[in-house]
This record gives structure tokens, C-alpha cells and sequence, in this order.
């Protein structure tokens, strides 16, 4: 890859953090694309020349932010690849990890983001669920089908599985952090784990679990 290119790269990047900082922050409707591209550390033709106007960079800059919370998610999973003798246990703590995910800053901004900007960019539902929720329970179906395999869990369906552990998991954090606006003691984070485990190892769990 060439400096020109990198830097290129570099820069795109710079762009779209700083806009979804900027769109959390002010919403749509209120950024300017001056405040993203100083945000950004770049100038205003710069932002242009990355993207064409303010709706793309818009759709963008959530896409880069789904991606990037995926990713933080998916790598939450890795201690199901090896959960030792205590699955129960394992399970729990890549719940708790889940749920700290789920309530940080970048998270409950870009479902504030959703909220408040669906009707006037109905497109973007699909494009952050297929950067998102999509690709996190395909993940996790992945991790819960080798746990059958080896006898660990039920070996019914782990594409149900993984729906029902993120469901059991996230249903309720609508309601207690009043749509992402009430930070979560890590205290209550940990026992909503723990509750939610308990009833998908009830549900899917066999004697070896």
C-alpha cells in the first residue's frame, strides 16, 4: 500500500468518526459539514472529495460505527471457543461483556441515531443490521454449534440459540437505560448476565453444562 494511499485511507476514517460524532451529538438535521470536517482535523473540500454530500456521509458514518461496534462484539465471544469446565460461567461473562458493549457511548448513540432519523433515512435499518445484529447472531450461532457438538449444549438449533441468548440478553436494556439515556451500574449489568444465562441454560443446556 502506498503513503498516498494510506493516507487516503487514514483520512476517510478520520472523516466518518468525526461526523458520527458530530450527528450524536447534534443530529442530522443541526450538523454542518464545517463542524465534521474540523471534527475530522480536515478541511471542508476534503470531506466533499471522500464523500458526495451530507446524506451519504451520513448513511457512512453509521455503517463505519455498526462495523466497529460488530467487531468489539464478535471479539466478546472468543472465551466460547474455549470455555473450560465451567460453561456457565464462560457464558456469563461474555454475557456481562455483551451488555457493556451494548450500553457504552458509541452504542446507545448510534440507536439514538436510529430512533430519531428512520423516517427520513429508512434505508438505514438494513444497512446497520447487516454491519450489526445480523452478523453478531451468525457469530454466536458459529460459537453455540461447536459447544452441541461437543456435547455441551443441546445440539437442536443454534441459529434459535443465538437468537434467544441475545434476546434473553438485550431484551430487557430498552427499558432500564430508558432507551440508552440511564447508565447501568456494572453491579445490575452483572446480575441481568447472570439471569439471562440462567434461563438459556435451562433452555438449551445439557448435564454437561
Amino acid at each position: 500500500m502506498t503513503t498516498t494511499t494510506r493516507g487516503r485511507i487514514d483520512k476517510r476514517q478520520a472523516i466518518l468518526e468525526g461526523a458520527f460524532t458530530v450527528f450524536a451529538r447534534e443530529g442530522y438535521a443541526q450538523a454542518c459539514v464545517q463542524e465534521i470536517a474540523r471534527e475530522a482535523g480536515v478541511a471542508k473540500p476534503t470531506v466533499y472529495n471522500h464523500m458526495t454530500d451530507k446524506a451519504t456521509l451520513f448513511r457512512h458514518a453509521l455503517e463505519a460505527a455498526a462495523r466497529r461496534i460488530l467487531e468489539e462484539r464478535v471479539a466478546a465471544l472468543e472465551p466460547l471457543a474455549a470455555p473450560g469446565d465451567d460453561l456457565r460461567a464462560t457464558l456469563e461473562e461474555v454475557a456481562h461483556t455483551l451488555l457493556r458493549l451494548h450500553t457504552d457511548g458509541r452504542s446507545c448513540a448510534l440507536r439514538r441515531l436510529l430512533y430519531s432519523e428512520i423516517n427520513h433515512f429508512p434505508d438505514i435499518l438494513d444497512i446497520v443490521k447487516e454491519s450489526g445484529p445480523d452478523r453478531l447472531t451468525h457469530a454466536l450461532a458459529d460459537r453455540l454449534a461447536r459447544l452441541a457438538l461437543a456435547g455441551r449444549l443441546r445440539a437442536a438449533d443454534p441459529d434459535l440459540a443465538a437468537e434467544q441468548f441475545l434476546a434473553l440478553l438485550l431484551g430487557p436494556l430498552e427499558a432500564r437505560t430508558r432507551l440508552g439515556t440511564r447508565e447501568l451500574p456494572d453491579a445490575e449489568l452483572r446480575t441481568m448476565a447472570g439471569v439471562a444465562v440462567d434461563a438459556f441454560v435451562r433452555a438449551w443446556g445439557t448435564a454437561a453444562a
